[in-house]
């Protein structure tokens, strides 16, 4: 399945804000601002979070976010 990977972890609250930085249209920049960190650990963590969720760009990482957002509100 699309976004799946061996790897069944969730991302971790620190990278659930990236995630929705992410889709907010943030740059690595405004997110590392953000966060209080830089912009080459920004880079680091969406690494591992696209090997995590088998996801491969920014754009898909928007889209599976925004996907678990209307999942909640259905399921709440």
């Amino acid at each position: 399945m699309v976004g799946e990977t061996a790897n069944r972890r969730g991302p971790s609250e620190r990278e659930q804000l990236i995630i929705q930085r992410v889709a907010e249209g943030c740059k690595n920049r405004e997110i590392a601002d953000s966060i209080g960190t830089t912009e080459h650990v920004v880079k680091n963590y969406l690494r591992v979070i696209y090997d995590k969720l088998g996801l491969w760009n920014r754009v898909e990482l928007a889209l599976w976010y925004e996907a678990r957002q209307h999942e909640q509100v259905y399921h709440a």
